[in-house]
């Protein structure tokens, strides 16, 4: 049996540290995230030593004895933040946010929330901030792992000689995987147990190799401090990007097993981590943890953000105290209650069942919207009004609109009418769907979010990247020649959000993205002149092949409304009826100032022009609560049931079509 080493619970607190740390935000730590990856280390070290010293002894190993233990070690912890997430979140989080909760608790009940995350965000991403459980896909890799190890150990024990060499080739197989994949999908490099079972094996290996040569992990006081300055460069300089894992990981991991493998060293490493404030911090670690992020998430969520440092730092204190009380009171007392095997199993299996019933009604209830008064609800369905079916679409790999999506909208049938825009296209899609039916004519939907449905342009987008910016240019001149060579559509209309395009930003709450146009030979030009170019010019190309176009003159921007905004908020008690009301309104005189440029372009082009500003706005303001309901997702997009309401507005299109 292995011997009780200090050292190690000092290491874990070396681990749990700069995480802490770098989930609030404090500088100087950009790489304290690898603290995970010195986690993955230990845990493989202390597991694989279990094991690999239960098959010598015994010659087999006990399953329920092994799974008794984790129970006991990590279960009653995670029900405990559970049920804390579950009571804060009905309290404070909307129900779009509280469905996801739901999700989230489902799948890390069954220790699949790295494979649930996976198909989410990225870690890095700064909506995995609003991701109350996020920090369970490391749990999940590490349950995984306590399934395959002991299943591997059992199924070649019998030819245990070679043990070591099997899991030392799937290490090597794992980690090449990891550095391989990381650059094509660094999500799947970072969240899935095949990428990180390298990180965890590396302790395991470390341990049989100890125990088949006996070893005393007293080796060279170099070994500690190299492994240390490893640890910290990882800490200290790598980035929070998409090159993480791959072997920048290589960095923590051989650090912690270059700490561990001197462990009973006599030197300045050792003695730090063998010190009191270490140790106990390190013995805290699992419930501080556990308790951190969704602290950190959920104060975010309701208040904005963590706040200051002092107060950021507070925020830490509170996590210490919380882990500490949770040790105490829940950690150390079940692992130390007699408890039998059956009723340990037969509690956690009530705990998970509750669980995952709690999940599955929050998320088949869809957050449990009814929580709310009307007047707020009305803003809270409008954050979930934004998603459409677009099933239908299909990207063909031969032809003229090769690798473009295409989206048929409407009855079956080939589409004389050709709908081509940007997430405008998008937010109308809805209305434009029930507007085809309603005229029994079969359309097409051809859009990409930030780009200008217009001939002869190139656009450089400061919240996309060259190639997203690429792609945009390369599908509109795959647009124009599949037009120009074709008959194949009698009508087009065309919907963008016309002012960011030719004001160059956003305004009000996106007022920080930004755009700029160029087109060839036109470098002169300011960018409006340059939009009014371009649209003159893709208008009357469609003109000359005997197309009819039109144009959607764009829903006027209500500069501060976000339904998601409001609804926190409103539902945090942070803003009044005079206030909503405020939000939600621009003076149509100053909107129609900003849409100047874009309006006089819209109307030089010769297109017909369909206008939903009467449907929105009265001689004095422009409302997102135009119809009596919150009518806008955000700032400049509609909802699907607004779409529905203007739907109207696009009679003309296939009325023109039918004849």
């Amino acid at each position: 049996m292995q011997s009780y080493r200090r050292e190690i619970d000092g290491l874990r607190a070396v681990a749990i540290l700069p995480v802490l740390l770098f989930h609030f935000d404090i500088p100087g730590l950009s790489g304290g995230f690898v603290g995970v990856d010195i986690f993955f280390v230990i845990s493989g070290f202390l597991i694989g030593g279990i094991l690999w010293d239960e098959l010598c002894r015994t010659g087999r190993i006990d399953l329920i004895r092994f799974y008794q233990r984790r129970i006991r070690r990590l279960a009653p912890v995670y029900f405990a933040v559970i049920t804390a997430c579950l009571i804060v979140g009905w309290a404070i989080m909307l129900p779009f946010d509280f469905r996801a909760l739901g999700k989230e608790i489902i799948s890390s009940s069954v220790y699949l929330s790295n494979v649930y995350f996976f198909t989410q965000a990225g870690y890095f991403d700064s909506v995995a901030k609003e991701k109350i459980l996020l920090h369970t896909w490391s749990l999940s890799v590490e349950e995984q792992f306590y399934i395959f190890l002991p299943l591997v150990m059992i199924v070649l024990a019998s030819v245990r000689r070679w043990l070591p060499m099997v899991l030392c080739l799937l290490g090597l197989g794992s980690l090449v995987a990891c550095i391989l994949l990381t650059p094509i999908s660094q999500t799947a490099a970072f969240y899935l147990f095949p990428f990180r079972a390298w990180e965890l094996l590396a302790g395991v290996l470390l341990a049989i190799m100890g125990h088949k040569r006996g070893l005393s992990w007293d080796l060279h006081p170099l070994l500690s401090w190299a492994g240390l300055a490893l640890m910290a460069v990882g800490i200290l300089t790598l980035d929070a990007d998409q090159r993480f894992p791959g072997w920048r990981a290589l960095l923590p991991v051989v650090g912690a097993v270059l700490v561990i493998a001197n462990g009973r060293n006599p030197n300045g490493v050792n003695t730090l981590l063998r010190s009191r404030a270490l140790v106990f911090i390190g013995l805290i670690s699992y419930s501080l943890y556990l308790w951190h992020w969704p602290l950190a998430t959920l104060w975010t969520y309701y208040f904005g953000s963590l706040g200051p440092l002092w107060q950021r730092l507070v925020l830490i204190m509170l996590s210490l105290a919380l882990a500490t009380l949770s040790w105490r009171f829940i950690e150390t007392p079940t692992r130390r209650a007699q408890l039998s095997v059956r009723g340990l199993f037969l509690g956690t299996g009530l705990a998970t069942g509750t669980a995952l019933a709690a999940g599955a009604v929050i998320y088949l209830g869809d957050g449990l919207a009814r929580r709310f008064p009307p007047q707020i609800l009305t803003h809270i369905q409008a954050t979930q009004d934004f998603n459409q079916d677009w099933q239908r679409c299909s990207v063909p790999q031969t032809g003229d609109l090769a690798g473009v999506e295409l989206c048929p909208i409407g009855p079956e049938g080939e589409p004389r009418i050709l709908i081509w825009g940007d997430s405008h296209v998008r937010a109308f899609k809805e209305g434009l769907e029930q507007a085809a039916f309603d005229g029994d004519v079969p359309a097409l939907v051809i859009w990409r979010a930030g780009c200008p449905p217009l001939f002869g342009l190139e656009k450089t987008e400061n919240s996309t990247t060259q190639a997203q910016d690429a792609a945009c240019s390369d599908a509109n001149r795959r647009i124009r020649d599949a037009l120009e060579g074709s008959d194949r559509f009698d009508t087009v209309l065309l919907v963008g959000r016309w002012t960011y395009y030719t004001e160059g930003a956003g305004i009000g709450l996106d007022a920080h993205n930004t755009i700029s146009v160029t087109g060839t030979g036109q470098a002169a030009l300011s960018q409006s002149q340059l939009m009014q170019r371009a649209m003159t010019d893709t208008v009357a190309r469609l003109r000359q092949s005997g197309r009819q176009v039109f144009i959607l003159r764009q829903v006027p921007e209500i500069p501060t409304y976000d339904s998601r905004i409001v609804s926190r908020k409103l539902a945090h008690s942070g803003l009044a009826e005079a206030e909503v009301a405020e939000i939600a309104s621009v003076p149509r005189a100053a909107i129609a100032s900003r849409n100047s440029n874009a309006d006089a372009m819209l109307t030089a082009s010769g297109a017909a022009l369909l206008d939903p500003w009467p449907l929105v706005c009265d001689d004095q303001t422009c409302s997102a609560m135009a119809g009596g309901f919150a009518g806008y997702f955000d700032n400049n997009h509609i909802t699907n049931t607004n779409a529905i309401r203007l739907r109207e507005l696009f009679l003309p299109v296939f009325r023109a079509e039918g004849g």
